[in-house]
């Protein structure tokens, strides 16, 4: 079980695309909410479900904090884990990701020394929402929120910053297909993964 880092589980409420609250939308026989959320718990001794300042309550057993800074998006959610963790690290991950791997988040978790920030880049995409951020982050955060500067992957420009990057290379053994970093923001996206989770082994490990 992870101790020095926290799971946090970034659950909004606003599902605009989805036209309906995606946090409660059945892939399988969990909710998208219950997947990640179980997937974290299996890993992190310490998990935080983060929801927007209006977002109805959460009918989850779980430790929700609302968002610190409104209508920040995901930077304001990433502000709000850094400050709440009593942990030096936090790793964060959408609650609209049906396939999050333990084994693949532990390969960013195991990269965390002497840096600040572990994030997926593939093709010169990065990819936020599946990656560890440390304290040291919360300055540069800070300075985003009240630029409004709200695009997350741009804090991997700032020199202040120790970036490691996680590639396709990386992952070719643990996530060939990159299904950890799929999420679902529409019908379309939904279908996909029911039909993709389908096909799937029953001892799969999502």
């Amino acid at each position: 079980m992870e101790i020095e880092v926290t799971g946090v589980l970034l659950a909004g409420g606003k599902s605009r695309r989805m036209g309906q609250d995606k946090r409660y939308v059945l892939v399988g026989d969990q909710t998208l909410l219950e997947r990640g959320l179980a997937v974290l718990r299996s890993i992190f001794e310490d998990v935080l479900v983060v929801i927007a300042q209006d977002s109805p309550p959460l009918d989850v057993d779980a430790h929700v904090v609302r968002d610190l800074v409104p209508d920040c998006g995901s930077l304001g959610g990433l502000y709000t884990g850094l400050m709440q963790a009593t942990t030096p690290y936090i790793f964060v991950v959408a609650c609209d990701m049906p396939f999050l791997t333990p084994a693949v988040i532990a390969e960013f978790t195991s990269g965390r020394t002497g840096v600040d920030i572990v994030m997926a880049k593939f093709a010169s995409r990065v990819h936020p929402m599946h990656a560890v951020y440390g304290k040291r982050c919360l300055p540069v955060v800070e300075r985003m929120i009240q630029a409004r500067q709200l695009k997350i992957q741009e804090m991997g420009l700032d020199r202040s910053l120790h970036v490691r990057y996680v590639t396709e290379d990386d992952l070719h053994v643990l996530d060939p297909s990159g299904r950890s970093f799929q999420n679902v923001n529409t019908l379309a996206d939904l279908e996909v993964a029911r039909a993709l989770l389908a096909q799937m082994p029953p001892s799969t490990p999502i």
